[in-house]
């Protein structure tokens, strides 16, 4: 027989009676005297295996060494448990193997901790993540990926996409995120650069004709880190000659819709299209989460004439924004729960939290409690409570500041109230799965620092048919045919048509301020290639890590990746990034700069 003939997680009642050979680790070894019990473990799940002294003989003493990890085979046959003894939980419940032989492959030292403990650390984990991986539930997340993975391989093939590999070493594009560099050792003093997406790659062989590209690939950007971000992601990178926006989102929406359908049961249903604009005035928010049922109302045109200046600054402010946030019920919360949320919202530059508790609409402003009501004239309380459509106990929140601050601040304490325990108690939060397609992204952003417009995603944006001229006139007033794919408030994946034609790239770079020679110089061989008869194109880039991290349930990103780095960007498995030896550094031509010495 075969060292191993099925995994343990696969033996059924449907090999009651036969012999099998397993292999795995010892999960758990319990000791009932005369028998031992072992919960043999691999990727595929548990199967109980009996050990009976007089079915193993002189092999039954190895039963009594064994401990958690060892690595062991078994061959024995497959019975039926007793009815009192049926686990229902695990897909071997019903049988229990009765072990004939059992080897040591190889014994293991005592484990760091405990496979089934579910309060480790999470440098704990990544210190030690060859046994975090071992535990079912990485196992399962990682296998999922594997499927997702797959699933989509297979449906782009069907579509007629082609798997092209793009280079890891490449030229630095400063645009967007910080590059990782890496120095050549044959040319002094230059650098690759790992790439932060292959954008430019898969435009040119749109151009060199292969229609329909996709690549599951690493990407790298040196930023600094949340919970859903890492330095290195895997991206499946797709790109599409000859299609409009509406098909690719169509084409692409029905690949997610299946992925989701056929590896956890889910209909997604219909995807809502949404304008960035209206997504901002709701919810201001680009990704927002259609499950809180929470939104924003206006009020800066009722606030210009109020005498609280905290209201009516902004509000007359060019670039500024007041708004409400209503939360039905919201005044049962005490004060400490408001001052929680008051600190929460000066993490996005709120400089405070505004609020009032209605009491009873119908008397008014007597009706009302907060320390800001004296400071609001009748008529704009009255605007407030009808533009809200408050109700007795509800508590309304206020965010008054620069447009973007309003809608960062704001946007998060919609999500924060919404996700609460309160939240779910009181209905704001619709437990679903909520999908939403977000359009007609501006083409490109105001830096007050620098004083210039910049691409909000990257300069090869195709603008909105017969905005093209607006990128000269009014840079602000210009839309793009870019599109983002939204899931319970995470982007999935986000793309754009792409401009083809050189006369209205040269308009983009224009409104960027890119002379001809910079843009020469960062992106001449894609600048030369689009003379050759580029062919309209666009497409769409989906996080994976992202995409399994939400169909999982996980807490975090780095639950769904096998060798992650933490948020401080190390590998705590491998000890890297560490220093190399002075050989490694002379041969690529660099010297470490010596810190200064202490003063004397």
């Amino acid at each position: 027989m075969a060292m191993r003939s099925h995994y343990c997680g696969l033996v059924t009642e449907a090999q009651l009676g036969q012999t099998v050979s397993l292999c795995g680790w010892v999960n758990r070894r319990r000791d009932h005297g005369k028998l031992i019990f072992v919960d043999l473990r691999d990727r595929e799940g548990i199967v109980q295996v009996v050990c009976d002294p007089d079915l193993l003989n002189d092999q039954f003493k190895r039963a009594e060494d064994l401990r958690n990890e060892f690595c062991i085979q078994v061959k024995g046959v497959v019975k039926a448990r007793t009815a009192e003894t049926v686990n229902e939980k695990i897909g071997s419940g019903k049988i229990e193997v009765f072990a004939q032989e059992l080897i040591v492959l190889n014994p293991s030292v005592t484990p760091p901790f405990l496979l089934d403990d579910d309060n480790l650390s999470e440098t704990t984990r990544l210190t030690h993540r060859v046994l975090d991986l071992r535990r079912p539930y990485m196992q399962k997340n990682l296998m999922l990926r594997y499927k997702v993975a797959m699933q989509v391989r297979n449906f782009l093939d069907a579509q007629g996409f082609v798997d092209i590999e793009t280079p890891m070493l490449g030229k630095s594009t400063p645009e967007g995120a910080r590059d990782y560099l890496v120095p050549s050792r044959v040319h002094d003093g230059q650098f690759f650069a790992l790439p932060q997406s292959p954008q430019l790659y898969k435009q040119m062989l749109m151009v060199a004709g292969y229609d329909r590209y996709y690549q599951i690939t690493k990407c790298f950007r040196d930023e600094d880190l949340r919970a859903d971000r890492q330095p290195e992601f895997t991206q499946i990178d797709c790109e599409t000659s000859f299609l409009g926006e509406e098909e690719i989102r169509a084409l692409f929406q029905r690949m997610v819709t299946e992925v989701f359908k056929t590896q956890l049961n889910v209909d997604l249903g219909e995807f809502p299209i949404m304008s960035y604009q209206e997504a901002a005035f709701r919810f201001g928010s680009d990704k927002p989460d259609l499950r809180v049922k929470l939104e924003f109302t206006e009020l800066t045109e009722v606030m210009k004439t109020v005498d609280f200046k905290v209201f009516s600054g902004p509000a007359n402010a060019e670039g500024g924004r007041v708004v409400a946030l209503r939360v039905p019920g919201g005044a049962e919360m005490s004060r400490g729960e408001i001052d929680g949320y008051t600190e929460f919202v000066k993490i996005y530059g709120a400089k405070g939290l505004a609020w009032i508790k209605v009491n009873e609409v119908t008397k008014g402003r007597d009706g009302l409690q907060s320390p800001i009501v004296k400071n609001l004239h009748d008529e704009a309380i009255a605007e407030i409570l009808k533009r809200t459509g408050a109700q007795d106990g509800d508590l309304l929140f206020f965010g008054a500041d620069k447009l973007k601050i309003v809608n960062d601040a704001i946007g998060a304490l919609r999500l924060k109230v919404g996700h609460s325990d309160f939240g779910k108690k009181s209905g704001l939060f619709e437990n679903r799965w909520a999908p939403l397609w977000v359009v007609d992204f501006p083409m490109f952003e105001f830096d007050e620092d620098e004083q210039r417009w910049n691409a909000v995603h990257h300069p090869f944006t195709a603008p909105k048919d017969g905005h093209e001229d607006l990128m000269d006139t009014d840079p602000g007033a210009c839309l793009a045919k870019a599109y983002d794919m939204v899931l319970n408030g995470w982007e999935l994946g986000g793309g754009s048509v792409r401009i083809h034609r050189a006369d209205v790239q040269q308009k983009a770079f224009d409104a960027l301020k890119i002379t001809p020679e910079a843009a020469q110089a960062k992106f001449g061989y894609l600048l030369d290639a689009l003379q050759y008869g580029a062919p309209p194109h666009g497409g769409l880039a989906f996080g994976l890590d992202r995409l399994i991290t939400l169909m999982t349930g996980a807490d975090s990103i780095r639950d769904v990746i096998a060798f992650p780095k933490t948020q401080r960007a190390q590998d705590l498995l491998t000890q890297a990034p560490s220093p190399v030896d002075e050989k490694q550094l002379r041969e690529l031509h660099i010297r470490l700069r010596n810190a200064q010495p202490a003063a004397q």
